[in-house]
């Protein structure tokens, strides 16, 4: 087994044990954590001028944001939730146009915007601890 297939299954369990037992909001920040690493990632794709890579690193970027924007509930969330939402599609949106531009700026505005979200989540689940 080499280094990286050993670090894959080490990050793979710890990820179970992680998922298994977190919260919604833990489930969250989770997510946004590991979107916040790909984000980084997709940033040096572009610098890079990595094409293929800035594709499938901003793809799994979108495919985060979308699946965190599935999750909210319209029904309970009223106007907080409805912001969020517009706030994962405009991130979603910047994305897009970062690969297209190549535009490692566009990156960097979207985790500027994520970052401040998950400092909000962290506010709900210290009030829920």
């Amino acid at each position: 087994m080499s280094y990286q297939e050993a670090y894959g299954n080490y990050h793979a369990v710890n990820l179970d044990s992680q998922t298994s037992r977190a919260t919604p909001v833990e489930l969250v920040l989770l997510l946004t954590d590991g979107l916040l690493d790909e984000l980084a990632r997709a940033r040096g794709h572009i610098v890079g001028k990595r094409y293929e890579q800035k594709a499938s690193s901003i793809d799994k970027c979108c495919e985060i944001i979308n699946g965190l924007s599935s999750s909210l509930d319209f029904e309970q969330g009223g106007e907080v939730v409805a912001n969020l939402a517009n706030l994962y599609e405009f991130c979603s949106l910047r994305l897009q146009g970062a690969g297209i531009k190549m535009d490692p700026a566009m990156v960097d505005e979207v985790v500027g915007v994520l970052s401040t979200i998950r400092q909000g989540w962290q506010g709900v689940r210290a009030r829920n601890a």
